[in-house]
């Protein structure tokens, strides 16, 4: 009896997973569908779901027949990604093994601090940043954005590697330096592939935040450093919402994402449930 309601159970949490996981799909697969649609079959209410599919929407995106072309955009948006997310795990890396593993004085006071930093609102915080980089010539500049970025990130990494870190055993560590290794190497060596479920899931996240950051790209950029999301913002115009053409942006867009999503699932799995069972 017992064994039969751990199946039914165990089928109905299977069956609510799937529910869960087609709802949040639902509106992916919808953007998909109309960016293959015409305007005038994306335009139609009720939408139409046998209405007839078309690349044009994608032949407009990537400017074929004379319109803005998104590769720069592209380019500076996988530019400031990328290099800040760098930049964030060679930062986070050393400091959080420092508030876990060679823990410094009130190395909770620490975390605090680096928490505290991400309770100022993003806009509160804009003309500052936009009075300080228009004085130092920095407008427009892609390597701003990757100062920002970095900045932005960083306390959320030292959080995530911090409690990914705490789970690397002592022994491990002292072992290597019983064997004269050095701090440089027990970290390349030792300590990052122990946490490399840990770390790829920050390196992710990190990527995904600068990814989708609009807020300062807008203020702060124009054509030379424009970024993806400045880039879709242009389809909106006075002439109206042009659906198929923005679906299709969109899409393509939130390619990059999806496919690092996809390639370090099991590295992300594994990083965000680290620690969860002991």
């Amino acid at each position: 009896m017992n064994t039969a309601l751990n199946v039914v159970r165990r089928g109905g949490l299977g069956l609510l997973a799937w529910l869960t996981g087609i709802v949040f799909f639902l509106p992916i697969a919808w953007m998909a569908l109309t960016s293959f649609h015409s305007e005038s079959d994306a335009a139609t209410n009720p939408p139409s779901f046998t209405a007839a599919l078309t690349l044009d929407s994608y032949r407009e995106f990537f400017g074929v027949g004379g319109g803005a072309s998104p590769w720069p955009a592209l380019i500076n948006s996988a530019m400031a990604s990328v290099v800040s997310t760098l930049f964030v795990l060679l930062l986070a890396f050393p400091a959080a093994y420092a508030l876990s593993i060679r823990r410094v004085r009130k190395w909770t006071d620490v975390l605090f601090f680096f928490l505290s930093t991400k309770m100022l609102p993003a806009v509160a915080g804009l003309l500052p940043i936009y009075l300080f980089a228009k004085n130092a010539g920095m407008l427009d500049n892609i390597w701003l954005l990757v100062i920002l970025y970095t900045s932005m990130n960083l306390p959320i990494a030292v959080w995530m590697m911090q409690s990914f870190l705490a789970e690397v055993p002592v022994e491990v560590i002292e072992a290597s330096r019983v064997d004269g290794a050095r701090l440089p190497t027990i970290l390349a060596r030792v300590v990052a592939p122990i946490s490399l479920p840990g770390v790829a899931a920050t390196a992710l996240i990190c990527f995904i935040f600068s990814w989708n950051e609009l807020l300062f790209a807008r203020v702060l950029t124009g054509v030379v450093a424009e970024t993806a999301p400045v880039f879709l913002t242009g389809f909106i115009t006075s002439q109206g919402l042009f659906l198929a053409k923005v679906c299709a942006a969109s899409l393509v867009v939130s390619l990059p994402v999806l496919a690092a999503g996809f390639t370090a699932q099991d590295k992300l799995v594994q990083g965000l449930s680290l620690g969860a069972v002991k």
